[in-house]
């Protein structure tokens, strides 16, 4: 059962990425961008999660410690990208941020739904919880963004919100890194 639910979340995820990746840069949206890393480090997550199935636990955690390393370095990325843009400019789209802002909602929520399930399982399980989670706040926060861009006609709303989730990636990150090593800490311990 674990398989076919990382299997679904890898799809949604992979796809997601691609869709607000390429919208993301037409709407000239860091919230977007942010957003599309997040779905891409995610795939990765339940890739690695997918390797873990049925294996030991400390392969699982291992694999979780990877994806939290992972999550960790796709978030300080984001954050220079949020940076260069506050330096050198951008005219980020707001219909497009917030259209695109709810696809993503409503497929992190179907997301959501899948893992729910599973979030009381290996570290694995638990790490794609926290990313799920992680997702619909990220894409709340996009969809406010795009929303105050067209009210206020600023892009700092865009920009703060891509700063919000490369904090909200990294600091799953390091949840997740901590928690990989609980688990294996507990292994060695037996």
């Amino acid at each position: 059962m674990e398989r076919k639910t990382l299997v679904a979340l890898l799809s949604i995820n992979a796809f997601m990425f691609f869709l607000e990746l390429v919208l993301g840069l037409i709407a000239e949206s860091t919230g977007l961008l942010a957003d599309s890393l997040d779905m891409l480090a995610d795939a990765f997550v339940y890739g690695v999660s997918l390797y873990a199935v049925g294996k030991a636990v400390a392969k699982k955690a291992s694999a979780a410690r990877i994806s939290g390393y992972l999550q960790i370095l796709l978030g300080v990325g984001v954050l220079f990208e949020v940076l260069r843009r506050l330096f050198f400019g951008s005219e980020p789209q707001s219909t497009l941020i917030v259209v695109v802002g709810i696809v993503a909602l409503l497929a992190n929520i179907v997301c959501l739904g899948l893992i729910s399930k599973h979030r009381g399982g290996g570290v694995h399980m638990r790490a794609s919880w926290i990313f799920s989670v992680n997702d619909v706040l990220a894409n709340l926060g996009v969809i406010l963004s795009g929303a105050l861009v067209a009210i206020l006609g600023s892009r700092y709303p865009d920009l703060l919100i891509g700063m919000i989730i490369s904090a909200l990636v990294v600091r799953g990150g390091i949840q997740i890194v901590r928690e990989a090593r609980e688990a294996e800490k507990s292994v060695q311990d037996r």
